[in-house]
């Protein structure tokens, strides 16, 4: 930090006194809390619904699964055996994802410094993992059914099944996403995506049932390598986005608007560097602005505040920003300096 430079870093924490009359009237008529505790609720607030989803998730799915696997014993659907197989690994992903949640409130230490966040994005490794041996399970038996065909009893009745699976998915898949958008949990939607398209696996248990009804009696192991294919192709999506949280990546349009959001605020000339990255579900930030050099450290410091409100306000699920203030071509000159130390 060089020159007139500040750090401003804390989480919602600050207060606003000696804001002047305006700012104490206008809090009554757009009450907006920034404090710490306050932000330690709301995080407690989303891990407690995540974990109430997946408990009420865990459920549904398992007597779902359960249902199906007694059609499985009377029948020996192999189609409805994979769909059966997908909906137990897609209701034992939930625990994982919900001793992350309980791990995500803990508080931070010194060793964690950023608290334990980061434990739903192992879930997520888990979950990935899950997913893939439900698909290797589900495909050794489709091809051992293909190799040593058994007739399936009682088609009626694995019709019957596949629309209770369809049915016990749909709904989870639609609570699951719901609750994941709306508290930023990634692993959580991509969990409520698996069931859905679990729900259509087991409409293709449907297929397979008809078809055997029509004559056709290996489309049973037929459908079941289809049901091992759409495993795959939910493994990719949630291989793909797991990785994008391990590795740091935001959605692009969050960056534009925390730099438009920057732009805005009264005395920042330039917005030189914005980071975003989650941590679990919820986003930390850390920004890089420029003032006129004849401001003082007060007049900077609150220039600081106001660009850490608008990010607040302007980026969801902000949990905490740091925002670093230097003079106008400051910034420029400390880059240029980082850049020839990385060379030598």
């Amino acid at each position: 930090m060089s020159g007139q430079g500040l750090g401003h870093g804390h989480g919602h924490g600050h207060g606003h006194e000696g804001r002047g009359l305006r700012s104490a009237i206008g809090s009554v008529f757009r009450p907006h809390s920034h404090d710490a505790a306050d932000s330690v609720d709301s995080e407690l607030e989303a891990s407690t619904e995540g974990v109430r989803a997946l408990k009420i998730s865990l459920v549904v799915l398992g007597l779902t699964a359960v249902a199906q696997l007694v059609v499985v014993l009377f029948t020996g659907s192999t189609a409805l055996l994979a769909d059966t197989i997908h909906n137990f690994s897609d209701a034992l992903t939930a625990v994982p994802l919900w001793i992350a949640f309980v791990v995500g409130r803990r508080a931070a230490t010194r060793r964690y410094p950023y608290g334990f966040g980061r434990a739903e994005d192992l879930a997520g490794v888990f979950i990935v993992l899950m997913i893939a041996l439900s698909a290797v399970v589900a495909g050794y038996e489709s091809i051992r059914r293909l190799v040593e065909p058994q007739p399936i009893q009682n088609p009626y009745v694995v019709l019957a099944a596949g629309l209770i699976g369809f049915a016990g998915n749909e709904v989870v898949a639609v609570y699951r996403i719901r609750v994941g958008r709306k508290i930023g949990s990634a692993a959580l939607v991509a969990d409520g995506l698996h069931a859905r398209t679990d729900g259509f696996t087991s409409l293709a248990v449907v297929l397979a049932a008809l078809g055997v009804l029509a004559g056709f009696p290996l489309a049973d192991p037929i459908v079941g390598l289809l049901i091992t294919g759409a495993i795959l192709v939910v493994l990719k999506g949630a291989a793909v986005s797991i990785y994008r949280r391990l590795m740091d990546a935001v959605e692009p349009e969050l960056l534009d608007s925390a730099e438009a959001a920057l732009r805005a605020v009264r005395g920042v000339r330039e917005v030189a560097v914005v980071r975003l990255r989650w941590t679990g579900h919820r986003l930390r930030a850390e920004a890089s602005i420029s003032a006129d050099p004849g401001l003082d450290l007060v007049a900077g410091h609150l220039i600081a505040v106001e660009a850490e409100h608008a990010l607040l306000h302007a980026v969801p699920r902000l949990l905490d920003a740091t925002v670093h203030v230097s003079p106008v071509g400051e910034i420029g000159a400390e880059h240029h300096q980082t850049l020839e130390h990385h060379r030598v």
